[in-house]
């Protein structure tokens, strides 16, 4: 009874403060009869309210501080005081210890465990103050993990397949007994989740089977199993992805999830018959860690200044340009978060729908039959969009149909491959778009890269050799120091620690549109662009390494620097 009023009394103030409506605590209440999960927990899944909003607002009313464990350095003495098994158990997270003040931090969703809260005080002792700040519940979960350190009992299970020993190592936590081949893939997600891989691939060679994540972009071997293991791997993840275990000789798609940390990881899993056996590679699609604001992607001010003008414009096209793995589909759902809320009605069509988001309409093209991408947005034409994501433009109908939206008053949001902005106008003449259709159409290209950022605690500056300072252009005159990377224990002795955006804007207006219109050639294009104020992708990424972000030698690898204008 009293947890039941604790789960109306935090709706009701999220109904009191405006943040939710009376329909949306119904509905959630409702599916928390269903499910069991904490109601706070809910109103985030179903995207009614925000974790922070939760975590504010909880500890407003209980008056109490909040943190944002995101902003929280690991303390190792406060750690070593709490074992994890108990912090685990009694969901509290030791952040900081004051040893002259004797004063022990922890974070915890339940300030008003008092049980938990004297089991600590009698684990520490009478000398120890305890003190508390409110996080909130999914948070905690995930930084329990990442602080204690995320110790995985893959070599127990190996161990137990070869031998038939059971490894009880790998079933703590109340686990029932499984299959050790089915905790062994698991364990392996989990790893590569908690690692933050973008990629796993499990590749089979003559002799053994290697096993590598993609992070920060970069793939890195992580294990190599003997051969034997390969079959066991290969169709634990065929059924978990709904494939068809039998066909080992033409490649397969399917998808999988799982829960982690309170919240839901998907995997888009591929296979791929090679001479050795199938290769398969799963997609993980983090939607919390893949989808932020524009507002926290640390785009230059001016960068910002110009996406919030082209989303001003209530019609036209919006391209986003780059490679494979450049972050498109990210950018594009970062920019839809930006104008989605209940006065628009946004539809996609995407291939497949890779974050499941609220307030979206959202259609996979090769799941519905004879829907591709032009008969698809024929069809969504009629369901009263306001805003309209087309996953790719491919070909001349996809185009065509792209175009007619946007001249019908619709805004459209597509990619397309090119290496930049000013790449957009040849490929679209090349599908078949006519220059006087572009024309006041286009409200402007994004053309971007993902570059990986140095590590804060490591990096080391040097002085630019003459080559170094011949990329770096005129900026090498102010420029008396770079960095580059080094390699600690915070990055894993990578050197490099998360990426971020590198993007040069085109924005349109009507002097730009007159030369698409003309069939203007690039370098006339470039010239007008760069009288606007156009910086190039180079331009943007060596303002990155004068800054000290990230190094030459990285956005060498992503950016040609060779060939630079301005």
């Amino acid at each position: 009874m009293a947890e039941q009023r604790k789960k109306l009394r935090l709706g009701e103030l999220l109904v009191q403060q405006g943040l939710i409506t009376t329909d949306q605590l119904a509905i959630a209440l409702a599916e928390q009869r269903r499910s069991n999960i904490p109601i706070g927990r809910l109103l985030v899944r179903l995207g009614f309210v925000t974790e922070t909003a939760i975590r504010d607002i909880m500890a407003r009313s209980i008056g109490r501080e909040s943190i944002d464990l995101s902003q929280v350095v690991a303390d190792s003495e406060a750690l070593k005081m709490v074992p994890q098994e108990f912090a685990r158990r009694n969901r509290v997270l030791p952040i900081a210890y004051e040893p002259a003040e004797h004063v022990l931090t922890i974070a915890t969703p339940e300030i008003f465990n008092v049980v938990a809260m004297d089991q600590l005080r009698a684990m520490l002792g009478p000398q120890i103050e305890v003190k508390t700040q409110f996080a909130s519940e999914a948070q905690l979960e995930n930084f329990i993990d990442q602080f204690y350190g995320y110790e995985l009992s893959v070599d127990g299970i190996l161990h137990e397949i070869e031998t038939g020993e059971v490894d009880y190592e790998s079933l703590v936590g109340g686990d029932e007994y499984t299959q050790p081949m089915v905790r062994l893939v698991n364990a392996l997600l989990v790893d590569a989740v908690k690692r933050g891989a973008s990629d796993i691939h499990f590749e089979p060679e003559y002799a053994f089977l290697r096993i590598r994540y993609r992070i920060d972009g970069v793939l890195e071997t992580v294990r190599s199993l003997h051969k034997s293991f390969m079959p066991g791997i290969t169709v634990r993840l065929k059924v978990v992805s709904d494939m068809n275990i039998a066909e080992t000789r033409a490649p397969q798609d399917g998808r999988l999830s799982l829960t982690l940390s309170g919240r839901q990881i998907d995997f888009r899993v591929s296979t791929q018959p090679t001479i050795y056996g199938e290769n398969v590679v799963l997609r993980v699609l983090d939607r919390e860690k893949s989808i932020i604001s524009l507002d926290r992607m640390n785009l230059a001010a001016e960068t910002l200044a110009k996406l919030n003008l082209m989303l001003a414009r209530p019609e036209g096209i919006l391209i986003v340009t780059g490679p494979t793995g450049s972050g498109k589909t990210t950018t594009l759902y970062s920019l839809l978060a930006q104008v989605n809320d209940e006065t628009v009605n946004i539809m996609t069509l995407e291939d497949p729908v890779e974050y499941p988001l609220t307030l979206m309409r959202q259609t996979s093209v090769n799941e519905v039959a004879r829907m591709d991408f032009a008969n698809g947005i024929r069809s969504i034409m009629r369901q009263d969009p306001d805003i309209i994501l087309v996953g790719e433009v491919r070909d001349k109908e996809t185009a065509e149909m792209a175009f007619r939206a946007a001249m019908t008053g619709h805004q459209v949001f597509t990619t397309l491959h090119t290496n930049s902005a000013l790449g957009a106008f040849p490929r679209l003449l090349d599908i078949g778009i006519q220059p006087d259709i572009m024309a006041g159409n286009i409200i402007g290209v994004i053309a971007q890269r993902l570059v990986r950022m140095l590590c804060p605690h490591c990096k080391e500056a040097y002085a630019p050799s003459a080559e170094e300072r011949l990329l770096l252009g005129p900026a090498a005159e102010s420029v008396s120091y770079l960095y580059r990377s080094a390699g600690c224990k915070q990055c894993e002795n990578k050197g490099y620690k998360g990426r971020a955006a590198i993007m040069e804007l085109l924005v349109m207006d009507s002097d730009l549109d007159e030369l698409v219109a003309r069939r203007a050639t690039v370098k006339e294009l470039r010239a007008a662009a760069m009288a606007r104020n156009f910086r190039p992708l180079a331009n943007e990424a060596l303002q990155r390494v004068v800054e000290g972000a990230t190094s030459l030698a990285e956005v060498s690898r992503e950016v040609d620097l060779t060939g630079r204008y301005g």
